[in-house]
């Protein structure tokens, strides 16, 4: 069951990525203007300056750092090492001239920059309010059983410290990967979801203090807002674009993606959700399918869409599943 779900989780992640990546950082009114409604797998269009380094169905940086930060998390027994995790995100970045072509998240660009330099990066990380590390943690949730979530919450700290280490980027990671965590159990995004909410507390400690707002308060606002008003599927999309924003700031995307897996539930219709949304589409998908993917497993996926990944994106999805089950057998036993 669990290699299901961990499965679930990857192939999610890589869903819901690659699914937003022709229309990522593009707003809503274009993205419909454009495209008129995202259905399938697309190429990123020459018109996106980030999308159009990308072929018909694949990921984007969100999971390629996923699959850099699992390679270091085995390389060095499954006890996080900023100094590994910065070394291979470095060796991925200048192997995919990802600094030229501008795929790398503003934060993660510029203390990569000076990692390259040899230089510390702190004074940046401490202020990151980007989802740099939300965007790329989801399958650490498959590491933690629920009944661990403060513990998940140290091991997301030390992932993610190597770029980003202010209180709300720890959070949002948290919150992403507790809430993978809760989905493997609970087979429940809605209850996943508002059962995380309560580790933000604790997650926002462990970081350095920002103005950003909370997450969790946004979220329980939302959840409020849209089950009295029985929102349908086109007014949601319109009450988190508009109300929370889908920019690359954390307390944005995230707690958008959040809602979505609250809301949206499967992993196949979460996906084109996600893509259709506009502003960070690419992340947001991601996370949103990540989750989904977690609570109904890689039986819940369409196997088309499983196989067109496999085809499309020259990765052994199998080795990262593999290492995600080692590395929760190795963590707990």
């Amino acid at each position: 069951m669990i290699k299901d779900k961990i499965s679930g989780v990857i192939y999610g992640l890589a869903l819901g990525d690659a699914l937003g990546m022709p229309s990522e950082l593009w707003g809503r009114d274009k993205v419909k203007n454009f495209f008129g409604t995202i259905t399938t797998f697309l190429p990123g269009p020459p018109e996106n300056d980030i999308g159009c380094f990308y072929k018909k169905g694949e990921f984007t940086d969100d999971t390629a750092q996923c699959f850099v930060i699992l390679d270091s998390l085995k390389e060095n027994n499954y006890v996080p090492s900023s100094k590994i995790i910065g070394k291979n995100l470095l060796i991925w970045a200048e192997n995919n001239d990802a600094f030229n072509k501008n795929i790398l998240g503003p934060t993660s660009k510029a203390v990569l920059l000076l990692l390259q330099e040899n230089r510390s990066a702190d004074h940046l990380t401490k202020i990151a309010l980007t989802n740099g590390a939300a965007m790329r943690i989801a399958p650490i949730g498959c590491l933690f059983p629920s009944n661990k979530l403060q513990e998940l919450c140290n091991y997301v700290f030390h992932v993610s410290k190597v770029t980003h280490s202010s209180d709300v980027a720890i959070a949002s990671a948290s919150l992403v990967a507790g809430a993978v965590s809760l989905a493997i159990e609970t087979n429940n995004t809605r209850k996943a979801v508002e059962k995380v909410l309560e580790i933000e507390e604790y997650a926002l400690s462990l970081g350095e203090n920002t103005v950003a707002p909370s997450i969790k308060k946004r979220i329980l606002f939302g959840i409020d807002y849209i089950t009295k008003n029985n929102l349908s599927e086109e007014e949601f999309a319109e009450f988190i674009y508009h109300i929370f924003g889908a920019g690359v700031p954390s307390h944005e995307s995230v707690t958008c993606a959040l809602l979505i897996a609250w809301y949206i539930q499967c992993p196949n219709k979460c996906g084109l959700f996600c893509a259709n949304l506009g502003g960070d589409t690419d992340t947001i998908g991601a996370i949103a399918t990540a989750i989904c993917g977690a609570a109904v497993g890689l039986q819940g996926i369409q196997k088309e869409y499983i196989n067109e990944l496999n085809i499309y994106n020259d990765i052994d999805f199998n080795n990262y599943i593999k290492i995600l089950e080692e590395g929760r057998g190795k963590l707990h036993g």
